[in-house]
């Protein structure tokens, strides 16, 4: 007891033995000395107010102004708060601490007879495998729901939160530094570093992952609990919230998913749980699947029906008319968690993850419709597939309408197989979307009719991101124009565009004339396409030469072939910044 003794006989309370290990102010020490020799004399509990007024002058109520050290004293976990002879279930404001008593907690009389209450780790050594890994990590889960417990009151208040929190402190530095020293790579680190996820991401999958192994009662499901692991405080819970809503990451990138649970009182509970692939891979890191997940592109590559297209750009590339930049930028925000919540609530979205648009893009050729299209794809990290609509009627007579449905059909299997939600692009689609023909009307006429009623009736069912490109917008059916939800135009570039056009798509390697004068080649009215196909052809013609320079006449060389020709340019390859 000798630790006991130094301390309550100490006349200077900073030199006492367990001083250091209070880790609080000389004004807070003296309040627990005060504590200890009344407990040493049998007065368990000591009153808030007594406490306070037995140190401070209560003339100027200058002892109120000290009730934030008996807080502190309180969250390091040297006292507990008691009321009636019983524990507080709940924390309290500091005017509230007044009404109560405390008294000292199990880690203070366990360090006045120790003389320390310090943490000590075995050696750090690298990991021998992913279950040793894992261990530490469960047991990192296992201290945050202790903390988050013991916030609530919910836990034994004789643990101290301080001392919690430094443990915690203690086991993440160890396997920080265990991961650095390990040379094997660890299955579930490489999946943290290829999903790219955060420390808060980390430790709701970890959690998961913790039930999965345990076989546990589900605590860790629940979605209040998993919020209350990561969150400090009333705010960080609410902020918080959202890494588990439709929308967020874990969710939207196929980690995690939950189940929807009517419970007793006619709410809805989410319990939550890890998707089968990513457990298998976490589980069973070094075991083969007996069928491996097929990608997209190679399952395009064993049909002949669509292309499988590979942007290279994202919106922020593509120089586009304010007006169609922000009606894409609606688009895309759709997938943002707090737009998405509000269009749950107001009935216009289901529990269906992701977008639901069919957007027709309308334009002259060579003006970015298909390149805009596939940078809209990538912005969105979707995989996108493209279908020519010029081909269906080139399939024998008799079979087209069929050949409509095995579009959908198709593309429904083609992102089930694969299990993604690609974006489908029908390129060149005026022969689908034009005025139906009206009255008896030839064989053809019919079959070209009952083609677009199927053509309709599946767009109306489709579920995701359609887009439609055509060259004109004039001649579509007012049926299929009901039917998009977005019908935007790609104009021709005026000429700040075709500056910036031109900027972009030079070379930027090669040498110049010394007067070359970009804005002399953006007077030309061309389109994006046609730039890039004028730069191309140019270049062609430049480098066989020993002294490879462009200038202002090599383009409009080629401008004035490329303007005179009539084929109105070559097909849109897009465009990009």
């Amino acid at each position: 007891m000798k630790h006991l003794i130094n301390f309550i006989e100490a006349k200077d309370v900073k030199k006492s033995l367990i001083f250091k290990h209070l880790k609080c102010s000389q004004e807070e020490a003296l309040l627990i000395q005060y504590m200890c020799k009344q407990y040493v004399k049998g007065t368990e509990e000591v009153p808030v107010q007594n406490l306070l007024q037995e140190h401070f002058p209560i003339e100027g109520h200058v002892y109120l102004k000290k009730l934030s050290l008996v807080k502190n004293l309180l969250d390091l976990g040297w006292i507990i708060q008691m009321s009636f002879g019983q524990t507080k279930a709940h924390e309290s404001s500091k005017l509230e601490l007044l009404s109560t008593s405390v008294t000292p907690s199990i880690s203070l009389l366990r360090l006045l007879e120790e003389g320390s209450l310090e943490i000590f780790l075995p050696e750090v050594k690298p990991y021998t495998d992913h279950l040793e890994y894992l261990q530490d990590q469960f047991d990192m889960v296992t201290l945050l729901h202790k903390i988050s417990t013991f916030k609530q009151g919910f836990t034994d208040n004789s643990l101290s939160i301080g001392r919690l929190k430094n443990k915690l402190t203690l086991l993440t530095a160890r396997i920080e530094e265990r991961v650095k020293m390990t040379k094997e790579p660890i299955v579930v680190e490489e999946f943290f570093k290829e999903k790219e996820l955060d420390e808060k991401e980390k430790r709701i999958f970890l959690a998961l992952l913790k039930e999965e192994y345990t076989g546990g009662e589900g605590q860790f499901r629940d979605m209040n609990t998993l919020i209350e692991l990561i969150s400090f405080d009333e705010y960080e819970k609410i902020k918080n919230r959202a890494l588990l809503e439709d929308g967020a990451k874990l969710i939207t990138e196929d980690i995690i998913d939950y189940e929807e649970i009517l419970n007793m009182f006619g709410g809805v509970s989410r319990s939550f749980y890890l998707e089968e692939d990513v457990m298998q891979r976490i589980i069973h890191p070094k075991k083969k699947k007996k069928v491996a997940k097929l990608k997209l592109n190679e399952l395009v590559e064993e049909q002949e029906l669509f292309e499988y297209l590979k942007p290279t750009t994202t919106l922020d590339d593509v120089v586009l008319h304010p007006k169609t930049r922000e009606t894409l930028n609606n688009v895309v925000k759709q997938v943002d968690k707090e737009v998405f919540k509000k269009l749950k609530e107001w009935g216009i979205k289901d529990k269906r993850k992701g977008i639901d648009a069919r957007i027709i893009f309308y334009g002259a050729a060579g003006t970015g419709k298909t390149m805009t299209a596939m940078s809209l794809a990538k912005t969105l990290k979707r995989p996108i597939l493209s279908f020519d609509c010029s081909k269906i009627l080139s399939m024998y007579v008799g079979e087209s309408e069929k050949n409509v449905r095995r579009i959908f059909d198709d593309f429904k299997e083609l992102s089930k197989k694969a299990k993604v939600d690609p974006i489908l692009l029908l390129n060149e689609a005026d022969q689908f979307l034009g005025a139906r023909s009206e009255g008896p009307g030839s064989s053809a006429d019919k079959m070209h009719n009952q083609m677009q009623n199927i053509f309709l009736e599946q767009i109306e069912k489709f579920e995701g991101i359609l887009i439609a490109t055509t060259n004109l917008l004039g001649n579509i059916d007012k049926a299929f124009s009901r039917r998009f939800n977005h019908k935007i135009e790609f104009k021709k570039p005026g000429r700040k565009q075709r500056v910036r056009l031109w900027q972009f798509m030079l070379p930027e390697n090669a040498d110049y004339h010394e007067k070359f004068d970009i804005a002399t080649m953006a007077k030309h009215e061309l389109t994006g396409g046609q730039i890039n196909l004028v730069i191309k052809n140019t270049a062609y013609k430049v480098a066989v030469r020993e002294e490879s320079v462009f200038s202002n006449v090599d383009f409009l060389e080629e401008i004035e072939k490329e303007m005179g020709s009539s084929f109105d340019g070559a097909k849109s390859m897009g465009f990009k910044i």
